[in-house]
């Protein structure tokens, strides 16, 4: 169980950090450019992705339960908190003037665009070195 959880950890590192990083630099360019609430946006909602890919490593645990419905009613139980983790970014977005909300929403799915884009940067990096 615990090489479980420190393979579930050392992923949610790699791809907290990835999407962290990736946010810092868009963040960047749109304060850069002017844009601040854009890029303010942006980050906060990243920052609300990372939060909730942590909370969903520390709740997999649970839900291997013994009982199949015993496990049903932890995996429901664990998405309420969950959805009002992201509920916060967004309502803070629709307040106040200085975060945009649809960057926010565009940094709430950082996390899952991270992990769907790691399999095609591997294979640009790969066809890259095989041309070198």
């Amino acid at each position: 169980m615990e090489t479980e959880t420190t393979g579930i950890r050392e992923l949610q590192k790699k791809v907290g950090t990835q999407a962290m990083t990736t946010a810092l630099v868009v963040a960047g360019i749109c304060i850069a450019a002017g844009a601040r609430p854009i890029g303010k946006g942006f980050l906060l909602g990243t920052i609300f992705s990372i939060l909730n890919f942590v909370l969903m490593g520390a709740m997999l645990p649970m839900r291997l339960q013994p009982t199949r419905r015993r496990a049903f009613w932890r995996a429901l139980g664990g998405i309420l908190p969950r959805y009002l983790l992201l509920a916060v970014p967004v309502f803070l977005a629709l307040k106040l003037d200085q975060l945009n909300l649809w960057s926010t929403v565009g940094g709430l799915f950082m996390v899952q665009a991270i992990i769907l884009l790691e399999p095609l940067w591997r294979s640009l990096r790969a066809a890259r070195h095989s041309q070198a």
